[in-house]
């Protein structure tokens, strides 16, 4: 009965120790000590991403033999992008700007918002020239270099804007004063001698045609919120010009006791070459008007050979009839003499005019060849259209 009773208890408590097993905890194998100690001391990896904090590793099993090592530290997060030296700084009642690093930067790479950056910047001009009209007045046009001459006139001149610094220009000149400077009559007055015709010869008036090109231009502010554009403007052309020269100063003239006071005379000396040079600014205030400042020089030849259409043969022939008392009708004279204006008296001043032909004479005996500088001074205002 024992035998049995003993195989009985065995079999009663296999299901109870199966139980018994199935309801406690599995416990996981205990690791060696180095390899904790490996995974303790190993060093922290900061993340790429600051924005995910990494997953903090669970900490290894204690065994019972063993006490349990402390937990790592808590990583630290990672430090946050400093910005750039050269960021741009806001002001605050300024409208926010975008910070993004390509849209903050030109062509040329430099930053747009950085205000240590100075950024140079060349403007188009306000106004376009090319295609345009320009009608330019110069009221006064006053010589500035005169030695033996002295002139005064005034200007017009058309300028067509081919391109935006290079025109076409067509202009004319009428000076109304034209005379022999002070000097120059102090020198005949007083010792009866005058320069030759070559270095005193006056122009009475001349037209010309060129170019004109603008180099240089910019703007310049007045007024605070005004804004002017100038330009540097150069010239040159070639044309023609009608010269005189002073034949007789005014005189006074003595008449059966009554003395009359008779005006210079001035004979015709033809025309001449033209070539002209100058530069200056303009200034254009708006869409259509303008102010210009230049100095020309006027470059005329000088080669007096003829006065009033009369050469050295034709005064021989006139002096020689007036010598004599003779008419003037019937000399062979070349066909350009004007003789009218060496014969007769004049009603006014009871001069007679037969006595300038030797003065006219003296001017042709001996022709000189120079070249005369004109240079002027010239103050207008222009329309553009």
């Amino acid at each position: 009965m024992r035998p049995f009773r003993s195989i009985a208890l065995l079999v009663a408590a296999v299901p109870a120790l199966a139980f018994a097993q199935g309801a406690s905890p599995a416990q996981p194998p205990a690791e060696s000590p180095e390899r904790q100690r490996t995974e303790r001391e190993a060093p922290v990896v900061p993340q790429s991403q600051p924005e995910a904090a990494p997953a903090t590793p669970s900490a290894p099993a204690v065994t019972d033999e063993e006490d349990a090592a402390p937990a790592p530290a808590s990583e630290p997060s990672a430090p946050a992008a400093s910005a750039p030296a050269d960021a741009p700084v806001l002001d605050t009642g300024e409208a926010p700007r975008t910070t993004d690093a390509q849209q903050q930067r030109l062509v040329n790479g430099a930053p747009l918002y950085n205000p240590n950056v100075n950024v140079h910047i060349v403007q188009k001009k306000r106004f376009a020239d090319e295609g345009k009209h320009e009608l330019v007045l110069y009221p006064a046009a006053v010589q500035v270099n005169g030695k033996f001459t002295n002139h005064v006139g005034t200007a017009l001149t058309y300028v067509y804007h081919l391109q935006e610094n290079f025109a076409l220009q067509v202009g004319g000149q009428y000076n109304w004063y034209s005379d022999e400077s002070d000097f120059n009559l102090e020198l005949i007055d007083k010792v009866r001698e005058q320069a030759q015709a070559a270095s005193s010869l006056l122009l009475q008036w001349g037209a010309h045609a060129g170019v004109e090109v603008t180099p240089l231009y910019g703007k310049f502010a007045f007024f605070n919120n005004s804004l002017a554009q100038f330009s540097v403007v150069l010239s040159g052309g070639a044309g023609i010009g009608k010269t005189r020269h002073l034949i007789r100063p005014e005189v006074a003239n003595e008449v059966e006791g009554q003395t009359y006071q008779v005006p210079a005379r001035f004979g015709d000396t033809g025309n001449k070459f033209l070539g002209e040079v100058g530069g200056g600014f303009r200034v254009q205030f708006g869409e259509h008007y303008a102010l210009r400042l230049e100095v020309r020089d006027l470059i005329y030849t000088a080669r007096v050979d003829k006065v009033d259409g009369c050469n050295l043969a034709d005064f021989e022939a006139l002096e020689a009839a007036r010598a004599a008392n003779q008419p003037f009708e019937g000399l062979n004279l070349s066909g350009s003499c004007q003789v009218s204006k060496f014969d007769g008296v004049d009603p006014k001043t009871k001069k007679n005019y037969r006595e300038d032909i030797i003065l006219g004479r003296d001017l042709v005996a001996e022709p000189s060849s120079d070249v005369l500088n004109n240079v002027s001074f010239y103050a207008g205002f222009s329309v553009l259209f």
